[in-house]
């Protein structure tokens, strides 16, 4: 993300949905930190942001297609952003979640054309995972604030397509 973007995206009444994976907490916590964060600096609305909750990573597709769906004639967001966290254990378990979450992400997004930021870290440690997800957040050490410029950066340029 370019750092210049920041403080020059027009969020005049923009509405956002967080699907936020409970999976691995301390690092989706300080994720959903530095969304609230960016979204809070460049002038988003805290009654414009809603967050829903899901049990973990794999369950973040359903709730996104879920959403679009009902936005798709309700308008009620203009973007969504996924949060979540997958660090690799010692079985196979890693590559399929990894594998579903990130295409059913693209999938649902690219059916659906909204704005969707994609902040489901899969990392190799603990240490990676929490390294991206630093407090206090920016834009440099906080994917989650980074995800926010970038749905706000999005919405900007669907509205003008």
């Amino acid at each position: 993300m370019i750092k210049e973007t920041e403080g020059n995206l027009n969020t005049q009444g923009i509405r956002i949905g967080i699907i936020l994976s409970k999976f691995n907490e301390p690092v989706t916590g300080n994720l959903l930190k530095g969304v609230l964060q960016a979204l809070e600096n460049n002038g988003v609305e805290g009654k414009n942001i809603e967050v829903f909750y899901v049990p973990g990573a794999f369950e973040i597709p359903a709730v996104l297609s879920k959403l679009c769906k009902k936005n798709k004639d309700l308008k009620v967001f203009d973007g969504f952003i996924t949060l979540g966290c997958v660090i690799k254990g010692e079985t196979a378990h890693f590559e399929y979640i990894c594998d579903s979450v990130s295409h059913g992400i693209n999938s649902i997004t690219r059916e659906f054309e909204f704005p969707v930021a994609f902040c489901v870290l899969t990392c190799y440690t603990p240490v990676q995972a929490f390294e991206r997800s630093m407090i206090p957040p920016d834009s440099e050490n906080n994917k989650g604030y980074e995800a926010a410029l970038s749905v706000i950066e999005m919405i900007n340029l669907m509205r003008k397509i």
